[in-house]
């Protein structure tokens, strides 16, 4: 018959897991940190226009921009946050301000506004979105369609507090 004694090496393990595993008795990594913010992309703020107004569609539809907005670190889902988009459509140049508008998100940090179909501006087919009201931080975002015949493009924003 054996006995174990607690060492100290053991105690210090034993603690090192209590701390790590915290009130929810789940393991997590020591340096998680949350969900990290969305930075501005490279020439999202392009034709950018303060103010657009929010819109029920952008001229005669046919193409969908959806996404959703979430807090950082924790990742709650943030609703009535304006979102404004823009791009270079079948109806108009993303410089056009028929071209721009604006939507607010759900309850759930959804949002999703119908606008004409985007067309390629030098070579890629893209669109333009900008969170800039003042509670966060401006972002700025620019993703690109991997076909010019989508007919929907999804965006996601993750701020931080302004």
């Amino acid at each position: 018959m054996t006995t174990d004694l607690i060492t100290r090496r053991k105690l210090l393990a034993a603690g090192g897991v209590a701390l790590t595993m915290g009130t929810t008795g789940l393991l997590v990594p020591a340096q998680a940190q949350g969900l990290a913010p969305t930075r501005s992309m490279r020439g999202g703020s392009n034709n950018y226009r303060p103010g657009a107004p929010i819109v029920d569609r952008i001229g005669d539809g046919g193409f969908w921009m959806t996404g959703t907005v979430r807090r950082a670190g924790d990742g709650v889902p943030l609703a009535g946050q304006r979102i404004q988009i823009w791009a270079h459509t079948t109806e108009g140049h993303e410089r056009d301000p028929q071209s721009h508008g604006a939507t607010l998100t759900d309850a759930n940090g959804n949002f999703r506004l119908e606008m004409p179909q985007i067309v390629p501006a030098f070579g890629q087919p893209h669109g333009h979105l900008a969170y800039d009201s003042e509670e966060f931080e401006t972002v700025f975002l620019r993703p690109i369609m991997s076909s010019s015949k989508d007919t929907s493009l999804e965006a996601h924003f993750v701020l931080t507090p302004a």
